[in-house]
């Protein structure tokens, strides 16, 4: 999703913030755990980039379970911003993701659904 994302913050006029997986980002940074099928996993994303009040879109290529994209919304909460929007090159309508979103009140938009 990084070139995307990229692409997206760019046309937007707004800062570009990674969300990597454990171990990518130099300190400090922020991070959220989350269950996978078999386990667990982390992300991160560098401390103060987001800052409280702001409005966020949360940009990925794929929506599958929404595990990964739910942990990035948590991320964001944590810092006091909020999730106004979702965006997907692609969802897969039948794995459940779109609706363990819904809880953020944001608007989830995909390019394509399967």
């Amino acid at each position: 999703g990084f070139l995307f994302g990229i692409a997206v913050a760019v046309k937007l006029g707004v800062p570009f913030v990674l969300i990597r997986k454990k171990g990518k980002l130099p300190p400090p940074f922020v991070a959220q755990k989350y269950d996978l099928e078999y386990g667990s996993a982390e992300i991160e994303m560098k401390e103060g980039q987001i800052k409280p009040g702001q409005r966020v879109l949360i940009h990925d290529d794929l929506l599958a379970t929404g595990g990964t994209t739910e942990a990035a919304a948590l991320l964001v909460e944590k810092q006091g911003a909020t999730v106004s929007q979702f965006s997907f090159l692609i969802g897969l309508r039948d794995l459940g993701g779109r609706k363990k979103l819904e809880k953020f009140n944001a608007e989830i938009c995909e390019l394509l659904e399967y």
